[in-house]
């Protein structure tokens, strides 16, 4: 070997340990730099003409796991997803109060039921009827509020949606940009090393966003793909855009550079933007339905009890509520018999109208029976009545009315969709509400839709997760009946057909069920139907969509008439068992008080709203439900994000234990490359020996 040979490989082993030395230091002066992973330097040996010319770095590399890379991403999107489900979850379960506490949103309830009580005591007092009616009130302003409150959460998180959607935007835009610094270092063999790890950094920090799918480029970098494959990043970056309204769900598209500018809908199945996604589509949407369910069932109870009831002596006019319906749909499908009783100011009888609804007639004061039908209710309610009062239907909503004295009705076994007579038209309904909130229509399958041929409505059918399926316009069939415009609904072509199915129980409530593969979900996008003119549209009659569900809370209230004359409130009952000459109402009765306070203890049907599904059971167990269901969901939630914390923190540390740095290895690396750059230094020093040897010698 010749000299020159001899200085060359003893050169190339300097600058190898110099290179080493380089990376060694690198990581000692790192070692307590977040995100910061190892470099090892890549050596080989050189050979020339079949013998040993020394050695060659061929690059500085980072020292990771690709798998326990993948599983700190994937527990960063699990722990991402239920840090943010839990943080609001907590935020909604804090609005009803503390259960142990007198604040309780649940407990005004049985302040209402001992407030009847105590006028059961003493109707004639004043005072308890103004204490009853502002524990009514309370309660509902109680709702009310929580309900606002719910939904300024539900804003919060789609504000919190957008900035993440920002932020995603801007790592996927850099760490792109990142994959050409390093592709430009890999080409001449230099250390991207640094350029990597800050791209790691912001691939961590983008997976607690959005779950995403990473994998190397073959010339460096890395390229980052949706759960389906949609390429966000690698050779350019995609934009992510957040598409919702506020009756339908939320979801997010790509717009990726060899897209041609079209928008993908992307799937995401973790990260906070899942956790914030299911928290404004299911979650915060669900307590405010349930809520609204609620709410809606205990005004229903106590209206119940209270048409049951009436005043002494009783009220000239009762004026019933807003149904949707015109007059002959809504008296259609009652079963079992009421009395409509006119009573004069001591209390006596003076008309009683029977009416048979099985047997579809009317009797006046025990004579024979006439017959009606539900077109000629009215009319014919007006022929019974007589001289002594009068019965008119306006604007979807019944009056009856005495000429002297007053009204009262006996509700007896008279029966449509779980409500008696005066309690299905609101006659005498202490809390009122300015629009739908009961969607138990009583409309069955054969009864007149109502609705006006060739109006539509716009539904999208969605998946579970948000992402959408299609769109679909239906337009309100020219046949009449509820069965013709539920076929109409669920047409495989211009309908739901194809996803689900739409159905009307026995009380009337029209409901949607996904079907497979895809258990869609279906949401409101336009409703420009009518019932009639200026009646309910189709979503508003049924509480179609989330929009309709949620705002339910909020629209009910005590009568103005109770607040400004508190001796409206029903205390007493009719007693029609009482012989011709005797009082049927008589002052100091309580017996309506008393049902006013039991209201809590009937066993009410609920419909399907929030964490729980359809149940028949008391206001009351159905308030311990609720209160229970948001505290389960809450700490679940809660359990949730410490699982996943726990399995991040073991899958970090499982990487921080290969990818960081120990101080030991590196000091045996450091020895190492030092003497290994002693022994190349000794090398050169021989054979410069060697040339003054020679050279003396010449």
């Amino acid at each position: 070997m010749s000299l020159t040979a001899v200085l060359k490989t003893a050169n190339s082993g300097l600058v190898a340990s110099q290179v080493g030395l380089r990376a060694v230091s690198d990581n000692i002066a790192n070692v307590n730099t977040a995100g910061y992973v190892r470099k090892t330097v890549d050596q080989q040996q050189m050979v020339v003409g079949g013998r040993g010319m020394g050695v060659e770095v061929s690059g500085v590399k980072r020292v990771t796991d690709q798998y326990l890379q993948l599983a700190s991403l994937s527990s960063a999107s699990e722990a991402g997803r239920w840090e943010a489900v839990a943080q609001y979850m907590d935020n909604a379960q804090s609005l009803f109060g503390d259960p142990s506490g007198d604040s309780f949103f649940f407990g005004r309830l049985d302040d209402i039921w001992s407030a009847f009580a105590a006028t059961a005591n003493d109707p004639s007092s004043s005072l308890l009827r103004s204490q009853a009616l502002s524990t009514v009130e309370d309660f509902l302003n109680e709702g009310a509020r929580i309900n606002n409150s719910l939904q300024d959460l539900f804003r919060t998180v789609d504000t919190k949606i957008t900035a993440d959607i920002d932020r995603a935007n801007d790592l996927l835009d850099q760490i792109n940009k990142l994959n050409a610094d390093i592709s430009r270092a890999k080409m001449v063999n230099a250390d991207a090393s640094g350029s990597e790890n800050i791209q790691s950094q912001l691939v961590d920090e983008l997976s607690g966003l959005i779950n995403v799918q990473v994998s190397a480029r073959p010339t460096g970098g890395l390229m980052i793909r949706s759960t389906e494959g949609v390429m966000l990043a690698g050779d350019g970056a995609a934009v992510l855009a957040y598409s919702r309204t506020d009756s339908t769900k939320g979801y997010i598209t790509a717009v990726t550079t060899a897209g041609s500018g079209v928008s993908k809908p992307i799937t995401i199945t973790g990260g906070e933007l899942r956790g914030l996604l299911d928290l404004r589509d299911d979650k915060l949407p669900g307590l405010s339905d349930q809520l609204g369910e609620f709410m809606t069932r205990a005004s229903d109870a106590i209206n119940a009890a209270h048409n049951g009831a009436t005043t002494v002596p009783a009220q000239a006019t009762l004026t019933g509520r807003y149904t949707g319906l015109d007059l002959p749909t809504a008296v259609s499908g009652f079963s079992g018999a009421t009395t409509v009783a006119i009573v004069d100011s001591a209390g006596q009888l003076t008309r009683r109208v029977d009416i048979d609804f099985d047997a579809g007639t009317m009797s006046v004061d025990g004579g024979p029976a006439a017959a009606f039908t539900p077109a000629s209710f009215l009319a014919d309610l007006n022929t019974s009545l007589g001289a002594t009062g009068s019965a008119t239907f306006t604007n979807g909503a019944l009056s009856i009315s005495a000429a002297t004295g007053g009204v009262a009705v006996d509700e007896g076994t008279s029966q449509k969709a779980g409500r008696g007579f005066s309690h299905f038209f609101g006659l005498n309904d202490i809390i009122r509400s300015d629009g739908v909130t009961n969607y138990d229509s009583g409309l069955s399958l054969t009864d007149a839709h109502g609705f006006t041929p060739g109006d539509q409505m716009v539904l999208r059918l969605a998946q579970p997760d948000g992402k959408p399926i299609r769109d679909v316009t239906v337009t309100v069939p020219a046949g009449a009946t509820m069965a013709d415009l539920v076929n109409a609904l669920n047409s495989n072509t211009t309908g739901v057909g194809l996803y689900g199915q739409y159905s009307l129980d026995a009380n009337g409530a029209l409901a949607f069920t996904g079907s497979e593969p895809f258990y869609a979900t279906a949401s409101v996008v336009q409703d420009n139907t009518s019932r009639g003119v200026g009646g309910p549209s189709i979503s508003e009659l049924f509480g179609l969509g989330v929009t309709e569900r949620t705002s339910r809370a909020n629209r009910l209230a005590v009568a103005s008439s109770f607040i400004a004359n508190p001796m409206k409130i029903g205390l007493a009952k009719l007693d029609l068992s009482m012989a011709p000459g005797q009082p049927v109402l008589t002052p100091g009765d309580g017996r309506g008080a008393l049902a006013l306070a039991n209201a809590g203890d009937v066993v009410t049907r609920f419909s399907a709203a929030g964490s729980l599904g359809k149940v028949d059971m008391t206001l009351s167990r159905y308030a311990s439900e609720f209160g229970g269901s948001v505290g389960r969901e809450a700490a679940a939630a809660d359990t949730r994000r410490d699982s996943a914390r726990a399995v991040q923190t073991e899958a970090m540390n499982r990487r921080q234990a290969v990818e960081g740095v120990n101080l030991d290895e590196e000091l045996v690396r450091m020895t190492t490359y030092q003497q290994a750059f002693n022994a190349s230094a000794r090398m050169i020093q021989a054979a410069k020996e060697l040339f003054d040897v020679l050279t003396n010698i010449v």
